[in-house]
C-alpha cells in the first residue's frame, strides 16, 4: 500500500445495533483525521497519544447525538497536560462530511516517565453540546477516573446521563512497510438504551471515588444482555481494530454475529477547522480602542493564532475592535 493511498473505511464512523441485545453502537476508524490534527503541533508522544484517544472518543460520541451543530469534549487538569479540547462539527446537509479538530495545552518540563493518562493529574471531563443560534448550550461534567480517558468517558455517561456505555479503543503509530509513520486509531462504542432508569441508591456507585459505572445503571432485566455484549467485545484484537485488513462490517460479524448486528449508513469524518479572519474580527469587536492598543505588537499589528489548526491572522489595529460609532464614548471615558 502506498503512503498516499486510503483504505475505504478509514476516517468513518459506522453506526450499528445489536437487535438481540437492545444495544446500539458505533465503530470508528481514524487515520487522516489524526494526521490532520497532530501535524499542526510538535507534541511529545505521550501528549499525541492523549489527543488521539480524545479525538477517537469525540468521533464515536459525536455520531451518537442528534447534533445540529457542535459537540465539544474537554479535559482540564492540574497536571503536566493542562487541557485537551476537541470539537465535532455535524454535517449540515445530507451526504456531507463531519469535521473534527483537537489540541492540547501542556507544560513540557513537567511531563513525567509515567503513562499518558498520568500526565493529567486531577481534573474533570466535560461534554458540551451547542445546537446553534437560539439554542441553549448543554454541559455535563464528570471526574477523571479509571486510569484512562476511555474510562472517564464511561463514568461520565453513567454519572451524568444514566446510560450504560462501554468503549474499546486502540491507537498507536502505524509502521507498515512503504508507509510513512503516522497515527491510526480504531474504536467501538456500546450503549444500552434503558426502557426505564434504574433506581440509584444514595450511597454512590461502585467505581473510583463512588462514581457510577455502567453496571450500576443497567436494569436487572437488561444486565444479562449487557454483560454478554461486553464479554464479546473483550475478545477484539488490536489489529482487528486498527489494521487494514478487517472492514468494520466484518468486525461486527466476528464479534457479535449471535447478537444479530444491523448496520446503518457510515458517516465520513475529516480534520477541519472553523476559524477565519471574520471570526477573529468578531471576537475582537467587544474590545475598546485602548484594549486594542494593548494588543498591538511593536510592529503595529494585531495578530492571532488558531490553537487548533495553526492559522495565523495579521490585522491592522485600526480595523478591529469596537465599531467606530462606539469608540467616541470609549475615548470620553464613558
Amino acid at each position: 500500500m502506498k503512503a498516499e493511498s486510503k483504505i475505504a473505511w478509514d476516517d468513518t464512523v459506522l453506526p450499528f445495533q445489536l437487535d438481540k441485545s437492545d444495544i446500539r453502537g458505533r465503530v470508528a476508524r481514524l487515520d487522516g483525521v489524526l494526521s490532520g490534527v497532530l501535524k499542526q503541533h510538535a507534541y511529545p508522544e505521550k501528549v499525541e497519544a492523549l489527543v488521539a484517544e480524545m479525538a477517537l472518543l469525540t468521533a464515536l460520541i459525536g455520531q451518537t447525538i442528534s447534533l445540529r451543530w457542535k459537540l465539544s469534549l474537554q479535559v482540564q487538569t492540574n497536571g503536566p497536560v493542562r487541557m485537551i479540547a476537541t470539537d465535532y462539527y455535524a454535517p449540515q446537509n445530507e451526504g456531507e462530511i463531519a469535521r473534527i479538530r483537537a489540541y492540547a495545552s501542556f507544560d513540557e518540563e513537567r511531563l513525567t516517565e509515567g503513562t499518558p493518562f498520568e500526565q493529567l493529574g486531577n481534573g474533570y471531563f466535560a461534554l458540551l453540546i451547542d445546537q446553534g443560534d437560539g439554542m441553549k448550550p448543554y454541559q455535563g461534567i464528570s471526574g477523571l477516573v479509571g486510569g484512562s480517558l476511555q474510562a472517564s468517558a464511561e463514568a461520565y455517561f453513567a454519572q451524568s446521563e444514566q446510560l450504560a456505555t462501554r468503549f474499546s479503543l486502540k491507537f498507536g503509530k502505524s509502521i507498515e512497510p512503504g508507509v510513512g509513520e503516522h497515527w491510526r486509531a480504531g474504536g467501538i462504542m456500546l450503549q444500552h438504551m434503558p426502557k426505564a432508569s434504574p433506581e440509584i441508591s444514595g450511597e454512590g456507585g461502585s467505581g473510583e471515588s463512588g462514581y457510577l459505572l455502567a453496571k450500576d445503571v443497567v436494569n436487572e432485566d437488561d444486565a444479562e444482555n449487557w454483560n454478554r455484549a461486553n464479554i464479546l467485545l473483550d475478545t477484539v484484537e488490536d489489529l482487528e481494530m486498527i489494521g487494514p485488513s478487517v472492514p468494520p462490517t466484518d468486525l461486527l460479524v466476528r464479534l457479535f454475529h449471535e447478537e444479530e448486528p444491523r448496520v446503518y449508513d457510515a458517516q465520513s469524518v475529516k480534520f477541519g477547522c472553523t476559524c477565519s479572519e471574520e471570526r477573529v474580527r468578531q471576537s475582537l469587536s467587544i474590545y475598546s480602542a485602548r484594549d486594542i492598543e494593548k494588543m498591538t505588537t511593536p510592529e503595529g499589528r494585531v495578530t492571532a493564532d488558531c490553537q487548533f489548526c495553526g492559522a495565523h491572522y495579521d490585522m491592522d489595529p485600526t480595523t478591529v475592535g469596537m465599531p467606530p460609532k462606539d469608540r467616541s464614548s470609549d475615548a470620553a471615558g464613558v
